[in-house]
């Protein structure tokens, strides 16, 4: 029997434990698998391993795997693949299939254009969009959300669509920002390219409450992505992939 594996991020936040879960609950109404468990990659349960073991026990010979996550990176490239490895050894009798993060997506950017909207701000050629990713080391982070950027730049027609990382990538969100508020757009759109509240989210209000207690531009915050219909049509299309693959498979 087939089941599906969404693994989250995780965080010490509750709050953001909280919103992944329900995130996920919400994704699996649209999944017509008949098993699907959730886990966490570190810092909540539960866990990848007690995802897998339910799954197991609810009568799961095929487990898909599903990262919850927005792009690939080390996460998706390295450390479920080795946990997988490590539970397949565990269960060799069980198959499992490692499938894709969200990514980049054509409709990523309509979701996007929604979030930009919901600020309630008039989007004029005085006006930039700041789209803030987590960050990585690992090169096609960076590459794919100025690639996500671009594409949201063209849906909304906004004339300037920047991208910037709050961690372990340039350029980063204040040298951006700094940037942002030394050119001559008067207003600047935030939009945290983010899944779920957390402290890189309070980190990112805190710096914008500091930058507008010193400027007189606009910087205003946007919400970040949480859980979208769109959202869950992708990961929708990632359980498709992986069921045309077959077993012990790296998607790519």
């Amino acid at each position: 029997m087939e089941a599906v594996l969404y693994i989250c991020h995780g965080s010490r936040l509750k709050k953001a434990q909280e919103e992944a879960a329900a995130f996920v609950h919400r994704c699996m109404l649209e999944n017509p698998v008949p098993i699907q468990e959730y886990g966490f990659l570190e810092l909540a349960t539960p866990t990848i391993e007690q995802g897998f073991r339910k799954c197991i026990e609810k009568g799961a010979t095929k487990i898909l795997t599903v990262p919850v996550l927005l792009l690939t990176a080390g996460h998706a490239k390295l450390d479920i693949p080795l946990e997988m490895e490590r539970l397949m050894v565990q269960f060799p009798g069980v198959e499992v299939v490692l499938g894709n993060p969200i990514g980049v997506h054509p409709d990523i950017s309509q979701l996007l254009v929604e979030r930009i909207s919901e600020t309630n701000e008039l989007i004029s050629d005085d006006t930039m969009v700041l789209l803030v990713g987590r960050g990585s080391s690992d090169p096609e982070v960076k590459r794919d959300l100025m690639r996500i950027a671009k594409a949201l730049q063209q849906e909304s027609g906004i004339k300037n669509v920047e991208s910037s990382f709050l961690v372990a990538a340039t350029p980063s969100f204040e040298e951006s920002l700094q940037n942002a508020v030394n050119s001559s757009y008067q207003k600047i759109v935030v939009i945290p390219y983010i899944l779920f509240t957390g402290l890189l989210m309070s980190k990112l209000a805190k710096t914008i409450q500091s930058y507008n207690e010193k400027t007189n531009k606009q910087i205003i915050l946007g919400n970040y992505l949480g859980y979208h219909p769109i959202l869950s049509k992708i990961l929708l299309e990632r359980v498709k992939e992986a069921q045309l693959k077959g077993s012990k498979q790296i998607i790519s």
